[in-house]
């Protein structure tokens, strides 16, 4: 299969945790052939990339400009194909965020590669077999890539980041002139910054149950419990402007996969369990004991989450000292 190259995303010039997954998906492949990995960062200059060889990095290649600082689509695609095709990769690896869904595509195209995305398992053989949700979930598809290079994207919080400490070697490379047909400007952040759903390893998230927008004070409220958790919604409650589009779970929404995921007065709509079906541990708060969402569910509370959310708020934070 030869080396792999894991594409590292970085956002305001700091490398986000999935770095650490992908690079942990990466030193799995390489070494089940022998081979190297190579991490490539693609953003402004002073990006901190000492921590890269904790997770398996051989080499650190760092492509950077101030005109990078912005996911640009054009530059990024550029400076990842220039990467893989100066060497002999068997595969490349990003997580499969916003912008590794939107990355991934472009570099295989460019590549005339395959592409498998949001893959929940990587194996190596006489190729590489990937395993990936269809069906809203309902099935897992099973792949053989045979062709090199392929482009993989894998799936945020399913491979569980495993320390692998090597002497990465660091370099810098010269990009070259792209000449972009769009280019990103800004990037308008929420008011109060918020942690992703699809970075928090705890989602709590609320449907129409409860009833009001003002509610989901009750949902923030538990997700602050816990101290790591990010807020999600339904899409009945985004659609009716109570919350963000980027808070939605579901086929339409965000895919999450976190240790643990709380899902309050959401009935169970398939495209909602699209989104969230991976997630290692869910509970389900609901009133109606019929609703789909507790035939996943590892733990149902069937009653009136008005009265269950508060006590269960206060459990955690009696728990964890808070």
């Amino acid at each position: 299969m030869g080396d792999v190259l894991a594409v590292i995303e970085q956002r305001g010039g700091e490398v986000k945790q999935s770095a650490a997954e992908v690079l942990t998906a990466a030193r799995g492949l390489a070494d089940a052939s022998g081979g190297k990995v190579d991490a490539l960062v693609v953003g402004p200059p002073g990006i901190d990339v000492s921590h890269l060889g904790t997770y398996g990095a051989d080499a650190v290649v760092s492509a950077t400009d101030e005109a990078l600082s912005l996911y640009q689509p054009d530059a990024y695609t550029a400076a990842v194909v220039q990467q893989a095709q100066s060497a002999d990769y068997g595969a490349i690896l990003l997580s499969a965020t916003a912008m590794g869904k939107d990355l991934a595509p472009r570099v295989a195209a460019r590549l005339d590669c395959p592409l498998a995305v949001d893959v929940t398992s990587i194996a190596a053989g006489g190729g590489i077999t990937v395993t990936r949700p269809v069906y809203s979930g309902k099935a897992v598809c099973t792949l053989d890539v045979t062709s090199a290079p392929c482009v993989i994207s894998v799936r945020p919080n399913v491979f569980t980041p495993k320390e692998n400490l090597r002497d990465a070697e660091t370099r810098t490379v010269q990009m070259s002139e792209v000449e972009a047909r769009v280019r990103t400007v800004e990037v308008t952040e929420p008011e109060r910054a918020r942690l992703d759903v699809t970075e928090a390893t705890v989602v709590v998230s609320g449907g129409r149950g409860l009833k009001e927008p003002e509610n989901f004070a009750l949902i923030e409220s538990l997700a602050e419990a816990f101290g790591n958790a990010a807020v999600g919604a339904s899409r009945a409650v985004v659609d009716a402007g109570w919350r963000s589009h980027g808070d939605q779970v579901g086929q339409t929404g965000k895919t999450v996969s976190p240790q643990l995921y709380i899902a309050v007065g959401i009935s169970g709509a398939v495209q909602h369990l699209a989104g969230m079906r991976t997630a290692k541990v869910i509970v389900a708060i609901n009133k109606d004991k019929d609703a789909p969402i507790f035939k996943i569910a590892d733990y149902g509370v069937v009653g009136d989450l008005f009265e269950i959310v508060p006590r269960l708020t206060e459990e955690v934070r009696k728990a964890r000292g808070a």
